[in-house]
């Protein structure tokens, strides 16, 4: 996301989706991302510009991003416009023998043996990158994410906007968790993705922490104690810089104050982009009133422990909507009135108590989710305890007809 100018505190949104890029046929990864950018843009570029969205290439060649590269001052209206890009895209990959598919992670890739790196502009920093962490692994080359990017204008909104979205990111897994698949069988983490995500920058600990950060104030406040260790860090592996950017950051909620906004990173991509955008709406609308003190002040937002809400998310990657706070602070931080509850629960009433509990246009894809679970329930629901191959096929390729179609799941 890039801004033209600074937008104050949800004035603007910045979507950006991963898609793997498979055989249309046998489902499995194809390698082809710079075949569509030539395809589509008449020459082998890294990225390139349609209209309001724009694609880029990933780390592995797999893999494509489309993003709106200007903040929208709504996320209604970004539903049909990723709808129509993807088509687009399913287009032009049809003469490769190629379609997209939705969902965290392909369920039965290998990284070891299938991952090719994107090998051509910025390939340097895909190099860099597998030569410090080693990428031909989940985490790094079988991971598809949506990412928000909310804006903040100056160290105030940074703080509070910051301090909200810290506390959010632990239960944000339960409602959006889609990769309970991995190696061709369940992994045991309803959200295998970020259980690998998790760790795979842990050789340099302080560009990713625990996923959810510390508190801190104040952009100079960031770059002193996060970004400058962090360089300090990664020199001795990096001597030429090549990583020595605010991007080697990874924690669940980073800062990127090259463009003011603060980018959420934990969210799995869904079914269709109406799944994917009622979570972001979702999860906007809970920041918002966090945000505006509707529930704890900011002192009591800030001083909450950050080990709490690690056990917290690592609760909701293992059993998403089932897993069980207890944590009565942690509840009454987000305003719900008991002392334990199961996750789903708990965003039933967060979807209740905000503006989303009055909103028709989110009803429906969060009506399915909160009814009939993530869709990492609903895909090991329609899978079966046998896990068979050729199940898993017919479940994943309903999944790209509901890429296609824009439908939701329902296993």
């Amino acid at each position: 996301m890039s801004a033209t100018s600074v937008l104050h505190a949800f004035t603007g949104y910045g979507i950006e989706f991963e898609y793997m890029i498979v055989d249309r046929q046998t489902l499995s990864v194809m390698p082809v991302a710079d075949e569509l950018m030539r395809w589509a843009a008449g020459a082998c570029v890294a990225k390139m510009q349609r209209g309001k969205l724009g694609w880029s290439s990933e780390l592995a060649l797999h893999l494509i991003e489309i993003k709106n590269t200007i903040p929208d001052p709504a996320l209604e209206p970004l539903p049909a416009a990723f709808q129509a890009e993807v088509r687009y895209i399913n287009q032009q990959l049809e003469p490769l023998g190629a379609r997209l598919m939705p969902t965290a992670m392909h369920p039965w890739m290998d990284p070891c043996t299938e991952t090719r790196l994107w090998p051509h502009a910025d390939a340097v920093i895909y190099q860099t990158y597998d030569r410090i962490f080693g990428c031909k692994a989940h985490g790094w080359a079988n991971l598809q994410s949506m990412q928000l990017n909310l804006p903040f204008a100056g160290d105030a909104e940074f703080s509070r906007l910051h301090a909200a979205i810290r506390l959010v990111l632990p239960i944000i897994p339960a409602l959006a968790a889609s990769s309970p698949i991995a190696e061709g069988k369940p992994a045991g983490f309803m959200d295998f993705r970020m259980e690998s995500y998790r760790t795979h920058q842990a050789k340099i600990p302080s560009t990713i922490a625990q996923v959810i950060p510390d508190t801190v104030t104040s952009r100079a406040e960031y770059q002193a104690i996060v970004l400058a260790q962090m360089y300090r860090d990664v020199a001795p592996f990096d001597p030429d810089g090549v990583l020595r950017h605010e991007w080697l950051n990874v924690r669940g909620a980073s800062p990127r104050f090259n463009r003011k906004a603060i980018e959420i990173r934990v969210i799995d991509v869904q079914e269709c982009p109406q799944a994917d955008l009622a979570i972001a709406a979702a999860i906007t609308a809970v920041v918002r009133a966090i945000y505006d003190a509707e529930w704890p002040p900011l002192s009591m937002q800030q001083s909450f422990g950050t080990e709490a809400l690690v056990n917290v998310l690592h609760a909701c990657i293992r059993d998403a909507e089932q897993a069980v706070i207890e944590d009565a602070r942690y509840l009454r931080l987000l305003g719900f009135p008991g002392r334990l509850c199961k996750v789903g629960e708990l965003w039933r009433h967060l979807v209740e108590a905000t503006s989303l509990g009055n909103s028709e246009y989110w009803h429906e894809p969060l009506r399915v989710m909160l009814e009939h679970g993530p869709l990492a329930r609903r895909i090991l629901r329609a899978v079966g305890p046998e896990c068979a191959r050729e199940r898993l096929q017919e479940v994943y390729r309903e999944l790209c007809d509901c890429l296609e179609e824009g439908r939701m799941f329902l296993g």
